[in-house]
């Protein structure tokens, strides 16, 4: 159960509604993440201004959904299994991709060291040894590349805790995460 409600999109500020509006036409809808989000409109402000624009970044929308993925894993939320994996699959990676990546692996070695990485950064709270460092460089990864990995990770941190507090309703096919399949 829910515990932390979705807004009635018919009874909120004219600020909130303006910020669901703009997620319906880009989305054909509002995911429960986003209602609930709702809740407070600087923080649904906040969240669609960082994703917008990470999503314009250097790394490609399938990375970021990948690791998404891994993160959703360690940090044991569904919702953000559920979204993504379906997000990633729109972006054009394959059901058995998408199942290795919320395992934080990839089929792609280059994609697998930045899920290593991605990993770490989690596990260490951002306190990643050199050799951790120097192994996503030699993958070839850019020190930008590498800063928007932490970005993604940070993001993902959020929406991750975000939807295990408020145990958002699943409105996605639903997607279990090793830490919630045990």
């Amino acid at each position: 159960m829910q515990r932390i409600n979705k807004v009635d999109p018919n009874n909120v500020p004219a600020r909130t509604t303006e910020l669901l509006s703009a997620v319906k036409a880009s989305m054909g809808g509002v995911p429960n993440i986003i209602g609930t989000m709702a809740q407070s409109a600087t923080v649904l402000d906040s969240y669609l201004g960082f994703s917008g624009t990470l999503s314009k970044g250097v790394l490609s929308n399938s990375l970021q959904e990948q690791l998404a993925l891994a993160s959703a894993n360690v940090n044991g939320c569904d919702y953000c299994a559920s979204a993504h994996t379906t997000l990633g699959q729109n972006a054009g990676l394959s059901s058995d991709e998408t199942a290795l990546n919320l395992r934080g692996l990839s089929n792609d070695p280059k994609t697998q060291q930045a899920l290593l990485f991605a990993q770490a950064v989690l596990k260490s709270r951002g306190q990643v040894s050199d050799r951790e460092l120097a192994s996503i460089r030699m993958a070839g990864f850019s020190d930008e590349e590498i800063v928007e990995i932490v970005a993604n990770v940070a993001l993902n941190v959020f929406t991750n805790y975000f939807n295990n507090v408020a145990a958002t309703d699943i409105d996605f096919p639903v997607v279990r995460t090793q830490q919630r399949a045990a």
